[in-house]
């Protein structure tokens, strides 16, 4: 299947930009959110789908509101909700940047913490808890946007919305 929204052709180990969507636009259909592991990998809002990889942000922002449109395309959600939950998106995925940021540096202090001659314990603990603050924030950044696009919806809408990501995931684990 081809993308209508090409990649700039960045592939990365763990595209951060694609678990926050998935995640966000997941939440929506299935009413829950905040699953900011993804794969396996250790990179906090790692691994993911959708093509985002280290996109710039304004591209960013454009596969997001495909994605939102896709998403709310067969539940007849109106043009405005679907801009204002588009918008509640991109804010979040914004918001959740720094943080992105601040977990690859962690990664990287990791790596050379590992490498040395000997393990410093307690610095390796400092870094995991720092790390596990991050995913806290973010999750909780992502549980807000997902309560504020919920609000947008009518619950005969979130209902469609919810069979419809059932009937996706089914597809997608067969």
């Amino acid at each position: 299947m081809n993308d209508p929204i090409q990649s700039n052709g960045n592939k990365t180990k763990t595209p951060w930009r694609r678990v926050v969507l998935a995640t966000l636009i997941g939440g929506l259909l299935v009413g829950a959110g905040a699953k900011i592991f993804a794969h396996g990998t250790p990179g906090f809002l790692g691994g993911g789908h959708c093509g985002f990889g280290q996109a710039d942000p304004e591209t960013a922002a454009r596969r997001a509101e495909f994605m939102v449109r896709f998403m709310l395309s067969e539940i007849n959600a109106s043009e405005a909700q679907q801009a204002k939950i588009a918008d509640i998106v991109k804010a979040a995925m914004s918001d959740l940047r720094p943080l992105r940021d601040k977990h690859f540096e962690g990664h990287k202090a990791g790596a050379e913490l590992l490498s040395k001659p000997s393990i410093d314990r307690a610095a390796l603990e400092s870094l995991r808890a720092e790390q596990m603050q991050l995913a806290e924030t973010a999750s909780r950044r992502i549980a807000q946007a997902l309560a504020d696009a919920f609000d947008v919806l009518t619950p005969e809408q979130r209902a469609a919305l919810v069979e419809r990501m059932q009937r996706m995931r089914g597809a997608h684990h067969s």
